[in-house]
């Protein structure tokens, strides 16, 4: 059985949402951040970079970064229509949503969230780099139910789990009313509101 290595409200919430999506088996392992271990021991014997998420295969292989994983179980259950099909414009355009989430939003919320980084320092960066990056996606939610239109793929479970982040670190999104109905109606999906429950985080 597959093992999903993960941190409670952390970006292993989004491979997770997708195994389900897919109607696959697999074993939660929580990684404590701090000490970097597991109920398995060492978590760098299974991920020498030390970060999450990371998915061990049935045949003891390991897939690490949150954005590839999500590529590979689109890849591996095609029949969840995850991603749309290779050499489709759709499937592009997908693939330019899971990048966009993973290196201007996942990367930006990052500093939010660093010890390293003082506190005015911070609100400069939310007011300018991430009130650009929610203003861009408000204006496309406005007009799609989900990244690609009307049909859920891999790249909105990635940006739930990413815009679930801002309250967390004092950012208020309430004035884009898009991004509000986009995170209502992920909670909904059966998927998500499993995958929450299992990291033990509200399901609404």
């Amino acid at each position: 059985m597959m093992k999903l290595y993960f941190s409670p409200g952390s970006c292993g919430l989004s491979p997770q949402i997708a195994l389900r999506e897919a109607g696959q088996e697999f074993e939660l392992v929580k990684v404590d951040f701090d000490t970097k271990t597991t109920s398995e021991g060492n978590y760098f014997d299974v991920a020498p970079k030390g970060m999450i998420p990371a998915l061990r295969l049935d045949n003891g292989e390991v897939i690490t970064e949150g954005a590839v994983i999500l590529q590979w179980i689109a890849d591996q259950f095609p029949e969840s229509r995850l991603l749309p099909p290779v050499g489709t414009k759709a499937r592009y355009k997908a693939l330019e949503w899971i990048n966009f989430v993973a290196t201007d939003m996942h990367k930006g919320m990052a500093v939010m969230f660093s010890p390293l980084i003082d506190a005015e320092s911070k609100q400069r960066f939310a007011a300018d780099y991430l009130a650009s990056r929610f203003a861009y996606i408000e204006a496309h939610l406005a007009t799609h139910e989900y990244l690609l239109g009307d049909q859920f793929c891999a790249a909105d479970g990635y940006l739930f789990n990413v815009l679930s982040w801002p309250s967390r670190v004092g950012i208020d999104i309430s004035q884009y009313p898009a991004i509000g109905k986009f995170m209502a109606r992920m909670r909904e999906r059966p998927s998500v509101r499993a995958a929450r429950r299992a990291e033990g985080l509200p399901s609404a």
